[in-house]
């Protein structure tokens, strides 16, 4: 894993995710998932490109069953994008490098969230 890339875990969500100041990537995935695996060198492209602007990180939820029900991840790899403590973007399944840029730079530039998210 890239040295940009943190990982985390239900007891460490709320600091890193919730309360950081900048916004975050969270890539939600599970070793034994194959398109997780596919998707893992593009988001370490984006760690080292947006190191700078945004924070990004990796959850295991084989091993941290509670943040993704709380915010009703049910498919991986499932990337979300956190500002100012608010998911402001869910992107589920294997993506292309030009959506996961266009959900970056619009939380890096203030955009609104893109869809209501419930948290349980």
């Amino acid at each position: 894993m890239s040295e940009h890339i943190k990982e985390i875990d239900d007891q460490g969500f709320n600091h890193d995710v919730l309360q950081s100041d900048k916004p975050v990537l969270v890539d939600f995935w599970a070793p034994w998932c194959g398109p997780c695996k596919a998707l893992g060198p593009l988001v370490e492209a984006l760690s080292i490109q947006y190191n700078d602007q945004l924070d990004f990180t990796k959850f295991n939820i084989d091993d941290n069953p509670i943040t993704p029900g709380k915010y009703g991840i049910k498919a991986i790899p499932t990337i979300a994008i956190f500002k100012d403590g608010r998911p402001m973007e869910m992107i589920t399944g294997l993506t292309s490098r030009g959506k996961l840029e266009k959900a970056i730079k619009g939380a890096i530039e203030g955009a609104p969230a893109k869809q209501p998210f419930i948290v349980r």
